[in-house]
């Protein structure tokens, strides 16, 4: 509860860059305590110059300060008198050659850390807070800011418990990274103690189009359209020879497949074979096929179920002997000589769908017997002559 992020912070390294630009391994703690040294006294004489921000930059026996400020006439001074002490101070503080350099803020009312000294001097000279907060905030919109925030915390009118009171018009995203929010603290100080303000200033969106590539990245098509030597690191055989196919290849893509000889032409760009006939009329044939097939196969079945079982039943049916055998075979012989036109009206007649199962065929009705044929005729008979 209560720990806030900087915004600075929140975005320094992706979209906005350090304070000091340079870099140090072995003497970075003597350097940042010099970076220190020198925005405190910048600050402590140039306090009423609206000093927004103090860059630094070094090189081997040079340190290059960028203030930038609202007024610059008070920071040069006649004649560029102020400037000149300034410089010969620094220079006395570090033991190096310092170049100063001024920038001047077009806009202040859309710089948070000089809003921030504008309400903490309007404190400081015992204006109420309430009116201070309010018309720098209507101020800061007029100037083109999206949104706005200001904060004060303290002893605010001399009471003897301190509070925090706040003000805001606008919208401030501090949760976007991609927003532009510029922050500034300062403190007002008075006759009853310390009064801290904040002040946050919304200043739309990044513009991504226009941020400097970080990275040295080229796209894979641009190697492809214009390829470049690619160095083989020595540090192992396989990985030279890696390095070295990746090169080939990249320049055979590039050359034209006329130029390039044979031995070295990859299998990758060999032309593709064209492509066989399309699978969906091969498809389409088999459906077709096996549509037209089907009812010669139903055909065919319903010939062998109506014209198989005919034979063994008819030769079931009579009794062994020669002459048997011959009229057994007369009707397999009259069968097979019936032409398939008589056979196909019936499977056709007949469809699938309303076949009836077969019913068992009933055998033929046995003959009685001699002996129960004398008994009955015998048992007629005594009722007759009875």
């Amino acid at each position: 509860m209560g720990q806030k992020v900087h915004p600075n912070a929140f975005r320094l390294g992706i979209y906005k860059p350090w304070q000091a630009h340079w870099y140090a391994d072995k003497d970075y703690t003597a350097m940042l305590l010099e970076d220190m040294k020198m925005r405190r006294l910048i600050l402590n004489r140039l306090r009423n110059a609206g000093i927004s921000k103090v860059e630094t930059e070094r090189s081997a026996n040079q340190a290059t300060v960028v203030i930038w400020t609202a007024k610059p006439g008070i920071v040069i001074g006649k004649g560029g008198a102020s400037v000149d002490q300034l410089r010969d101070d620094l220079e006395k503080m570090t033991g190096k050659k310092v170049r100063v350099t001024i920038q001047e803020i077009k806009h202040p009312e859309l710089d948070a850390m000089l809003v921030a000294q504008n309400v903490a001097a309007q404190l400081e000279r015992r204006i109420a807070f309430r009116r201070a907060v309010k018309q720098s905030v209507l101020r800061t919109m007029r100037a083109g800011a999206k949104g706005v925030k200001i904060m004060v915390s303290g002893r605010l009118g001399g009471a003897e418990m301190s509070r925090r009171e706040w003000d805001r018009d606008g919208r401030v995203p501090l949760h976007t990274l991609k927003a532009n929010i510029d922050f500034g603290q300062t403190e007002a100080r008075t006759t009853f103690g310390r009064i801290g303000v904040s002040v946050w200033v919304y200043l739309g969106d990044f513009d991504l189009t226009s941020r400097e590539e970080t990275f040295d990245e080229i796209p894979a098509r641009q190697l492809l359209e214009e390829p470049r030597p690619l160095a083989a690191t020595p540090t192992n055989g396989q990985a030279a020879e890696a390095a070295a196919t990746l090169a080939a290849a990249v320049a055979a893509a590039a050359a034209p497949a006329a130029e390039m000889p044979a031995a070295l032409a990859p299998a990758a760009l060999a032309p593709e074979p064209a492509p066989e006939t399309a699978p969906k009329p091969k498809r389409a044939t088999k459906a077709t096929t096996t549509k037209a097939a089907k009812p010669e196969a139903d055909a065919k079945a319903a010939e062998a179920k109506t014209v198989e079982p005919k034979p063994a039943k008819a030769t079931a049916r009579k009794t062994s002997g020669k002459a048997e055998v011959a009229e057994a075979a007369a009707p397999s012989a009259e069968v097979e000589a019936k032409p398939k036109a008589e056979a196909k009206p019936k499977a056709e007649a007949k469809p699938k769908a309303e076949a009836k199962p077969k019913t068992p065929v009933k055998a033929p009705a046995k003959k009685p017997s001699a002996s129960k044929v004398k008994k009955s005729d015998g048992g007629d008979a005594g009722k007759d002559k009875a």
